[in-house]
């Protein structure tokens, strides 16, 4: 030792002030994962909260200033989805998993607010089903998908916390939605109100997605959850022909398809409720403004939810907590049978609301448990292709109920149904067994 070179000691000085320096101070940081948890709230805010639970406010201007039905309103949706959101969530979920979440948030950006800018200008049904197909190409490519994928990515031990607050955007977007639309359609008429949301997306999104934004922690030399670990070599081409071959067989379990099957009636009342919310709540009596602050104390309920859940989920196993929620979302349906009581629309409103908060951000969970990482976006995208069809296949079909026998009764029973079968459905979910369908 006493012979040692000095240059070796001074190596050596230098080596050990720099970790005392990372021992010091790293603890000391935030981790950059909960910036990621920051742009996904901000995306699921606008692309998800205001768009899936602000269009429906929407409604009655179009009904009574063009004459759409309440089909057809719906019909937009389900035509994009069944069509054009079919064939790109399988494309975000390549792109995602080649180029990251970055780059496909930001072009599916563009979509959203271009496409609500446009609506602000439409005069005949084809427009606006046009529209309406650029708009869930946007909310493919920038909604719940990618961004699942980045906080996946971004964390492990903790991540139905970070998927959890991330989906308090959701939550926060769609208790704002209603009152913000309603507010800027009596102060500057619907089609402005478009213009000014989709320019108000743009605005604020595109920054955030270019200069905060990272898709993977090894872009930064992290570890998920801020571990001090080496980051792990980028394998990406060694990898894709495992991921490739974990696509076809996750999709040859029947787990696979116990989630898409669960998901899509669940999700299908879910997203029921919301398209329909507010017209059905006019029908009853009760205001634009009374409406429209119901339909908002829905989404505040569903707040308290998302953060339970997220709990629960890091504590429990996860598809327990997303059945158990998943029923209740059933169960809760026959109070719309007493709506015209405030009371029972409230109930409603507090009990589904909360219910809810397990809607898309367990989904993610369940699918790592079952799949793992590798190729979560073509995995992901897949389930989103088949419960998407649910998800808009069920309100266009409550929109024929309602135009056929003038009431949605009918509608909400079948609803009910769908709940409380989706959430027995994803119960029987196995994470860990391969059983083949």
């Amino acid at each position: 030792m006493r012979n040692r070179p000095s240059a070796e000691i001074v190596r050596s000085s230098l080596n050990a002030r720099r970790g005392n320096s990372v021992a010091t101070h790293q603890p000391t940081r935030v981790f950059y994962g909960w910036w990621m948890v920051v742009t996904a709230f901000l995306n699921l805010f606008f692309v998800v909260g205001i768009i899936f639970y602000g269009f429906p406010v929407f409604y009655p201007s179009l009904v009574q200033s063009l004459g759409f039905t309440r089909a057809q309103l719906i019909q937009g949706f389900l035509i994009g989805f069944a069509f054009v959101g079919v064939l790109f969530s399988f494309l975000a979920g390549v792109l995602i998993d080649r180029m990251g979440s970055r780059r496909v948030i930001l072009v599916g950006i563009g979509f959203v607010g271009v496409s609500l800018m446009l609506l602000g200008s439409i005069q005949h049904l084809w427009q606006y089903y046009c529209l309406c197909i650029t708009e869930v190409l946007g909310y493919v490519l920038a909604g719940p998908i990618p961004n699942q994928v980045l906080i996946a990515n971004w964390f492990a031990a903790k991540r139905g916390q970070a998927m959890g607050y991330a989906y308090l955007g959701l939550g926060f977007g769609g208790a704002v939605a209603p009152l913000l639309v309603n507010s800027l359609i009596g102060l500057c008429g619907w089609r402005r109100a478009f213009q000014i949301i989709g320019g108000l997306i743009l605005v604020v999104l595109w920054p955030v997605g270019l200069w905060v934004t990272r898709s993977a922690p090894r872009e930064m030399g992290l570890q998920p959850d801020g571990s001090m670990a080496d980051p792990p070599l980028d394998k990406k081409s060694e990898d894709a022909p495992e991921a490739r071959g974990q696509i076809v067989s996750a999709i040859r379990t029947r787990n696979f398809w116990l989630i898409v099957a669960g998901c899509a009636l669940v999700i299908g009342a879910i997203g029921t409720v919301i398209q329909h919310f507010i017209l059905f709540l006019r029908d009853q009596g009760y205001s634009a403004a009374m409406a429209s602050r119901i339909s908002s104390g829905l989404l505040i309920s569903s707040l308290g939810g998302r953060v339970v859940v997220g709990y629960l989920a890091d504590r429990f196993r996860k598809k327990n907590i997303m059945a158990l929620f998943y029923v209740v979302v059933g169960f809760s349906l026959p109070l719309l049978y007493f709506a015209h009581q405030w009371v029972a629309v409230w109930t409603f409103a507090l009990v589904f609301g909360f219910a809810m908060g397990a809607d898309y951000m367990l989904v993610p969970l369940v699918t790592v448990e079952c799949f793992g990482l590798k190729a979560l976006g073509k995995i992901l995208a897949l389930i989103v292709m088949g419960y998407s069809l649910g998800q808009w296949g069920a309100p266009w079909l409550a929109g024929r109920v309602f135009d056929t026998y003038h009431s949605y009764d009918l509608a909400w029973g079948i609803m009910a149904g769908a709940g409380i079968l989706g959430g027995l459905i994803i119960y029987a979910v196995s994470p860990g067994r391969t059983g083949k369908v």
